[in-house]
């Protein structure tokens, strides 16, 4: 069985055809509607041949008109319209129709003047729209006036100077246009058009019935009365100084006469004041039932769902990966409206997001002092295991020995060591259960220069530096911890090099400095580029410990530097403000 597509109607060709006409020759269209039109309405609406020629103007309209396209199809309803106004043109033509109508082609003209950007297009229908108001005010109105009192040589100056428009139509350079441009026209420009056409039509009848003024008077009168009304209105739409009726206008637009600056100020609210994503969702949707257009609100965020208010036929859904959101209208919803409550769910949406995204934040940093905690408490019961550890060497060492004969250096290691090991542990371990409520403990300078002088005594460790002056005191959590760090490290090294000299020094002044050196090799580049700034890793054990010492150190207002990195002079130094 073969298969044909189905051809197009003979009706629908045509259509197609002189749609595309149309658009390729649009000034012909228009020049031939203009000059049926123009005839029309000389030989006056009495003559059979007046009807004809409209009903033919009527036709080019049609594939002119800036609504539809000429391949849609017509429907029902288009097709009731079209057919009472070709009966009216057939049965009821006379002037008032007639002058009714060209004031809706002069609308219908001046609407498509503010969408064309191309120059020479919108001179063409500025030259349209003046002739159609010239045909009016000259061939048309004198004919419903009150009084006629148009010179018939002004009619017949007319009648053969106007079809000049025609001509500076067809002669005005063509341009191109995309295919859409022809369909636009703007609406309210029209209906505004129109309607001041009407009031000076009506404005100048009124002159000449009540001061009895002939028909040009009035009308030149009507007309600088409404360019003088014009102008006082541009005036107060948007004065110099600024604030004029356009920004009350734009505001209405905007807010639909509705309170939702209310709405958002009690949003913004809401996000700096509530903390839980939940909450917040609810009193904000709490706060959008206030807005008089709104009957109820269903949302879904999650696993948790609720609705307020009540339902309505007339609903706005927003949906995003987070919340799902539905508005209820009390009204029927037309474009603005729809536009306006969308914009308010879009809004309400993004700030949960907002608020969501805080709540994570939140706990990623609890997190993460949770881990920086740990881990700067490890590094502290790391380095206290290594005091353990050395007495635990002292002690194996002399284990041979009965109490009697035991080594005084043993004793007196013991006597310095324990109390500072089991004070260390005790404020690791209360930092440990009370991480918020720890903080720094200030200790004169020279109590812990001499205890930290005592606990490595024995060591190899020199301690260059003179005693501190008396009023000096330094944060002792934060010293023990770099103190240790550091001297521990340096000592570790001394393992691959015996000869090694750690040397240990704290300088008193405006500022104060721990300086930790070892004549020991450099540390290499690519360490020493990431050291004391993120976490390394090395054979010495390097990284970890000595950037939770710098974290701590700029918490407590100080600084870690590597302040020298060569072979022979490796040194550390914490900086600050003496206390």
């Amino acid at each position: 069985m073969q298969l044909t597509t189905a051809q197009p109607s003979l009706l629908t060709r045509v259509a197609n055809m002189a749609w595309s006409f149309s658009q390729r020759y649009w000034r012909v269209i228009v020049v031939a509607m203009l000059a049926l039109l123009h005839i029309a309405v000389f030989r006056g609406v009495a003559d059979p041949w007046a009807r004809a020629l409209l009903l033919a103007h009527l036709g080019l309209l049609l594939l002119w008109q800036p609504f539809l396209r000429g391949e849609q199809r017509v429907s029902l309803m288009q097709g009731v319209i079209l057919a009472l106004v070709a009966s009216a043109v057939m049965l009821h033509l006379d002037w008032w129709v007639l002058a009714f109508w060209v004031v809706v082609l002069a609308g219908l003209v001046g609407g498509k003047v503010y969408q064309h950007h191309a120059r020479w297009q919108r001179r063409a229908y500025l030259v349209v729209l003046a002739y159609l108001l010239a045909l009016l005010a000259i061939a048309i109105l004198p004919e419903i006036a009150p009084r006629r009192e148009i010179d018939a040589d002004i009619r017949a100056y007319a009648e053969y100077l106007l079809p000049v428009a025609f001509v500076l139509i067809a002669l005005f350079p063509s341009e191109p246009d995309s295919a859409d441009a022809p369909h636009i026209i703007d609406f309210f420009y029209s209906v505004f058009l129109m309607l001041l056409i009407v009031v000076v039509i009506l404005g100048s009848f009124t002159f000449m019935s009540v001061t009895g003024t002939p028909y040009l008077e009035a009308l030149t009168a009507t007309i600088f009365l409404a360019a003088g009304g014009m102008l006082l209105v541009a005036l107060a739409w948007n004065p110099r100084s600024g604030g004029g009726l356009d920004v009350f206008f734009s505001r209405y637009l905007f807010s639909i006469g509705l309170p939702v600056e209310k709405w958002l100020h009690v949003l913004a609210e809401l996000l700096q004041v509530e903390a839980r994503p939940e909450r917040f969702l609810s009193e904000a949707v709490g706060a959008l039932l206030r807005v008089p257009s709104v009957a109820g609100v269903r949302w879904r965020a999650g696993e948790t769902s609720d609705e307020q208010g009540t339902r309505t036929p007339h609903e706005v859904e927003y949906a995003s990966s987070e919340l799902a959101l539905t508005i209820y209208s009390r009204y029927r919803l037309g474009p603005t409206l729809r536009w306006h409550l969308h914009l308010l769910g879009q809004l309400l949406g993004e700030f949960y997001v907002a608020k969501l995204g805080e709540e994570k934040l939140r706990q990623t940093s609890y997190l993460q002092a949770v881990h920086e905690t740990g881990a700067r408490m490890t590094h502290d019961i790391k380095n206290l295991l290594q005091s353990l550890s050395v007495l635990t060497s002292v002690a194996t060492r002399d284990q041979g020995q009965d109490q009697e004969r035991a080594s005084p250096q043993l004793h007196a290691l013991l006597r310095r060591q324990l109390p500072l090991i089991e004070r260390r542990l005790a404020e690791t371990l209360e930092k440990l259960q009370r991480p918020q409520e720890s903080g720094e403990i200030y200790v004169a300078a020279r109590l812990w220069w001499e205890s930290l002088a005592r606990q490595y005594r024995g060591e190899g460790v020199e301690f260059e530096s003179p005693t501190p002056p008396p009023g000096v005191r330094v944060p002792r959590s934060l010293f023990d911890s770099v103190a240790d760090n550091l001297i521990r490290n340096a000592l570790a090294k001394r393992a691959d090099d015996e000869g090694l000299r750690v040397r240990v020094a704290l300088e008193c002044g405006s500022d104060i400095a721990l300086r930790v050196c070892d004549s020991g090799s450099a540390v290499p580049a690519a360490i020493a580029a990431s050291l004391l700034r993120a976490p390394v890793s090395s054979r010495s054990g390097l990284g970890i410990g000595l950037y939770q010492a710098a974290r701590q150190a700029e918490a407590s207002g100080y600084r870690l530097t590597l302040k020298s990195n060569r072979d022979g002079e490796v040194c550390f130094v914490l900086t600050g403000t003496a206390a």
